[in-house]
């Protein structure tokens, strides 16, 4: 059996828990901005309900990797759970869980934390810093909203 580990991530948002919220269940938002660069995003699927799915198809250097899960709970605006299974992991059916808090943070910030657990340990480096970059990336996008 793999050893897991547990990634944590956390940012303080350029936007309200509401609108931070939402940028998770919006697919084209999504595409944007939820696979590190270079990486993209070519196709996202969210069905925004407990049992409904979350599918990234990610352009990884070239090859494409699958990422799906289910939404395990959604409670706006303060959390969001999810399975995470991964293609390119060394055992594909190996099952993770993303968990992603906000809680207001100043005036019109959100503290987001993501804390990704089940990771298997040879891919904690890579996740550490994926969601590192990911937190980057969403708050870009939010300062380029309109």
């Amino acid at each position: 059996m793999t050893e897991t580990v547990t990634a944590r991530v956390e940012r303080i948002m350029p936007a309200d828990p509401a609108v931070v919220f939402d940028e998770w269940l919006d697919p084209e938002s999504l595409a944007e901005w939820m696979c590190p660069r270079p990486d993209r995003c070519v196709a996202v699927t969210v069905q925004p309900y407990v049992g409904g799915k979350v599918r990234f198809d990610v352009d990884h250097t070239g090859g494409l990797v699958i990422i799906s899960g289910q939404f395990l709970a959604i409670e706006r605006p303060r959390l969001l759970r999810f399975t995470w299974s991964n293609s390119d992991w060394p055992d594909p059916t190996a099952t993770s869980v993303v968990t992603v808090t906000f809680e207001p943070h100043g005036d019109g910030e959100t503290l987001m934390s993501i804390e990704h657990t089940l990771l298997p340990s040879e891919v904690f480096r890579d996740f550490q810093n994926g969601w590192a970059g990911v937190c980057d990336q969403l708050v870009e996008h939010l300062r380029g909203k309109p």
